[in-house]
C-alpha cells in the first residue's frame, strides 16, 4: 500500500485564460472563470499532493466533490489553488482545497473531494468501451 497519510498538500498557480470561461466551458454567459475549470484547478492539486507518494502504477480518481465558487475571476487573474489530505481510509483519499486569487486575502472557492487510489491497468481494464461507430 502506499504511504499516503494526513497532511499531505500541494499547490498550483494558473492564469485564467479564454479557454477557461464559462462561455467556453458552456457553464454560462459571462468571459470569467468557469466552475468547471475551477473544479478541475482542485482536482490538479489533490493529485499533485499525493502523486509522489503513489507506487508504481498506482494513480487516484475523482468519487465526489462539493464546491463553492465563492467570486468572479477574469481573464489574466493569477490563481493559486492549494490542496491538503486530511483523511485516508483504506484506498479512500479526502482533500480540503481552497483557491486564492490575487493576494491571500480574496478567496475564489473552496471545498472537499474523494478521490480513491486505484491501480492504473486494472480500472482501466474494467471501463467499458463505447463504440460510437
Amino acid at each position: 500500500m502506499s504511504a499516503l497519510e494526513a497532511g499531505l498538500r500541494a499547490s498550483i498557480t494558473a492564469e485564467v485564460t479564454e479557454a477557461d470561461t464559462a462561455q467556453e466551458l458552456g457553464s454560462g454567459d459571462v468571459p470569467v472563470l468557469g466552475t468547471p475549470r475551477l473544479l478541475a484547478l482542485a482536482e490538479a492539486a489533490c493529485v499533485a499532493a499525493v502523486a509522489p507518494n503513489l507506487e508504481q502504477g498506482q494513480t487516484t480518481v475523482g468519487t465526489a466533490v462539493s464546491l463553492e465558487h465563492k467570486r468572479a475571476s477574469p481573464v489574466g487573474a493569477s490563481l493559486e489553488v492549494e490542496a491538503e489530505l486530511t483523511r485516508v481510509d483504506g484506498r479512500r483519499l479526502w482533500f480540503n482545497f481552497i483557491a486564492y486569487g490575487p493576494g491571500d486575502d480574496v478567496v475564489i472557492g473552496a471545498g472537499t473531494l474523494e478521490r480513491m487510489l486505484v491501480d492504473t491497468d486494472r480500472f482501466l481494464a474494467q471501463t467499458p468501451v463505447v463504440d460510437r461507430g
